[in-house]
């Protein structure tokens, strides 16, 4: 569940199926030693710094005294103002201290550190350790509350305020290795990582975190649960020289797609014609890429946006969508026996499940991170109506891209079969018109076979990411693998994106008629080749008179 809990498959924010970095996190907060990296990327610098950083947190045991006037309701673990402390759980007994009055308090960052807002943002997962006691065995689907307070302040003498308070149910999923007897006592279960918070910004230098396990035996509240030793936590957090190199990528590709784009509609604007649908949904694309690069995460590091997450994955899936929208519209256009070509309603078939996948995944992150921007501690996946739910909306969004790839592959057997038929036909042409449909079909196919690459390479990548250690290293020199993913298949993106308003944008070269049936030379027809483009400067795309002709013939 805690992995569930984590997981949107983002391409800007780092991916995050985290088994085995996870599994890294798990052994580091156990030896206590430095921080674990995770997540996953393609920077092209051998010292290029990772994308996130994860750093474990022991929460320290305090007593809540405030029974006795205590100034605060905060509890620090360290510092001038520290809380008076339990070693463990055995001195609390001795003591008589009730379960009620024992607060787990954890600081952000660890002593002599800071945060900052390059940092973007902080998600938080839980890892209890619990031990297995014969008179408090932990009961099978048992769930814990948890009231749980954050608060943060930018001067160490500066009083705590207040951001979110909430009391949380998490159910745990633990496992233990030996037979339950009397010599197991003390023996840890093996548990899941619990999802525990996420914050959408870092606007402020200091975080504290207080934890209560209230206990009720008359309301069932955490009773059956186990005896708890400790709580730690696995803070992740993006790396700042990693947020400087994205936003220094995002601030130059911007004017780059943003002056291709306008130079590309300039040139549709100068038809005599009126645009034609592939045209449209070219233009279409670079705008979603432009929304995508406007680096508005510039004035996260000076606002606290905690929005920032949910933006950038709404302005991904409008990308997503526009993509396979074009990949699904490019080959339709290029059937040449379709009659319901250049109308946005013949593609209802195919479009129809991109828009509801994107539906489906759109809702399913309004109830994770929409909810998040008012109570940073929910979690979707910590109840059976929610996890349901969920899961519904992820089921239902995979089906309708499992049709989609089927609607596409179908497409482009078609158009394969379609072109390789009219080649037949070329031999019959005058030799301009010859080169000229030629280079066309080349580039259709040029452009599908740089498609299916960039698509290969983002899931190979991808997996990749998922199975190293986030870096290679030969010799002496050390290759941030996880950086290079998100920085060279978000270029690698822009650069198709540009390149295809490049090679689509019209041509104004005059094809006439005359032309195609004349006897022009070789040099003329070689001039023509390389300067046209898809599309006629006062008629239809040059595929569309293809297919008109061999219609006609």
């Amino acid at each position: 569940m805690g992995e569930q809990a984590i997981c949107r498959g983002i391409w800007v924010i780092p991916p995050c199926s985290w088994g085995r970095e996870l599994e890294e996190c798990r052994q580091t907060s156990s030896s206590k030693s430095t921080p674990c990296k995770v997540a996953g990327s393609c920077l092209p610098a051998e010292r290029a710094p990772s994308p996130t950083t994860a750093v474990p947190y022991m929460s320290v045991k305090c007593i809540d005294v405030r029974k006795n006037h205590h100034k605060t309701k905060w509890l620090m673990p360290w510092g001038p103002n520290h809380c008076e402390k339990l070693k463990d759980f055995d001195e609390a007994v001795s003591r008589q201290i009730e379960a009620n009055d024992i607060v787990f308090a954890v600081h952000i960052p660890l002593p002599s550190k800071e945060m900052s807002p390059w940092f973007q943002f902080m998600l938080f997962i839980m890892q209890l350790d619990i031990a297995f006691k014969m008179d408090n065995d932990l009961k099978e689907n048992a769930e814990i509350t948890l009231d749980v307070s954050l608060a943060y302040r930018d001067n160490m003498f500066d009083e705590w305020e207040e951001i979110a308070h909430a009391i949380e149910i998490r159910k745990l999923k633990c496992t233990f290795g030996s037979p339950k007897t009397l010599e197991s006592e003390g023996r840890h279960y093996d548990c899941d990582f619990l999802p525990f918070m996420e914050i959408g910004s870092v606007a402020h230098k200091y975080y504290l975190i207080n934890i209560r396990l209230p206990v009720n035996e008359r309301k069932g509240i955490n009773v059956g649960i186990g005896e708890i030793k400790d709580i730690r936590l696995v803070g992740i957090h993006q790396n700042g020289g990693f947020t400087k190199v994205w936003f220094a990528m995002k601030t130059f590709l911007t004017p780059s797609i943003l002056i291709i784009m306008i130079w590309y509609w300039r040139r549709i604007t100068l038809m005599t014609r009126a645009p034609v649908l592939l045209e449209k949904v070219i233009f279409a694309l670079g705008i979603s890429m432009t929304f995508i690069n406007i680096p508005v995460e510039w004035f996260s590091i000076g606002f606290d946006w905690t929005w920032m997450l949910l933006f950038g994955d709404i302005r991904q899936g409008i990308f997503y969508a526009m993509l396979l929208s074009f990949w699904i519209i490019f080959c339709g256009e290029h059937m040449m026996d379709q009659n319901e070509r250049n109308r946005l309603s013949g593609y209802w078939k195919q479009v129809g499940p991109i828009a509801v996948g994107s539906f489906c995944l759109f809702i399913f992150d309004m109830c994770e991170r929409g909810v998040q921007l008012k109570n940073p501690f929910y979690s979707i996946w910590t109840t059976e109506v929610g996890t349901e739910l969920a899961m519904a909306f992820i089921i239902v969004a995979g089906i309708c891209l499992c049709l989609y790839f089927l609607f596409l592959c179908f497409m482009v057997f078609q158009v394969f079969r379609n072109i390789n038929g009219k080649q037949s036909s070329l031999p019959a042409m005058s030799k301009v018109r010859c080169l000229h449909y030629e280079g066309l079909i080349f580039r259709f196919k040029f452009l599908m076979l740089i498609t299916l690459a960039c698509a290969a390479m983002t899931v190979i990548f991808f997996i990749v990411s998922q199975v190293t250690e986030g870096h290679w290293k030969w010799g002496d020199i050390t290759i941030q693998v996880n950086s290079a993913f998100f920085t060279g298949i978000y270029g690698m993106w822009n650069l198709y994106v540009f390149a295809l308003m490049f090679l689509y944008a019209p041509s104004h070269k005059n094809y006439g008629e005359d032309q195609s049936n004349g006897d022009l030379g070789v040099g003329s027809g070689e001039e023509l080749q390389l300067t046209t483009t898809i599309t006629h400067v006062d008629g239809p795309t040059e595929v569309y008179k293809l297919a008109r002709k061999e219609a006609q013939e």
